[in-house]
């Protein structure tokens, strides 16, 4: 009697690490998705400096806000480029920080699953002995 108690212990602990390690996998895809959405706008970024960069000082520039087109000055289109590339970049790695964290939860959450499913293993082999 006592053994099947600890069995369904087991079994309910298992039941909550799989439910555990699911979450951390559903934060890891959302995390690459969010990762995508930032390196896409980063490369977006990249491409707006680039061309910002063969333009001749005088050269007009205009910034779309809502459906307007605001004439834009080329310096402070460059710096407020810049400005967002640097925000991105810092997101970028705050992002490969949380995913490397999450990794290792994955990870351990995994090991942790694997010790109880060896426990529930030997008491079910206890049990078939007796």
């Amino acid at each position: 009697m006592a053994s099947s108690a600890a069995l369904r212990d087991l079994q309910r602990e298992l039941e909550n690490k799989v439910n555990d390690l699911s979450k951390h996998q559903k934060d890891i895809a959302k995390n690459h998705q969010v990762r995508k959405k930032y390196t896409i706008q980063l490369g977006e970024n990249e491409l707006v400096l680039k061309e910002l960069g063969f333009l001749n000082e005088g050269a007009n520039v205009y910034k779309l806000i809502g459906p307007v087109l605001v004439k834009q000055d080329l310096a402070e289109a460059n710096a407020n480029v810049r400005k967002r590339i640097e925000y991105i970049s810092a997101e970028l790695k705050r992002l490969d920080a949380t995913l490397q964290d999450l990794e290792e939860k994955q990870n351990s959450q995994k090991e942790a699953i694997f010790k109880v499913q060896q426990r529930i293993q030997s008491l079910q082999a206890g049990k078939a002995k007796t």
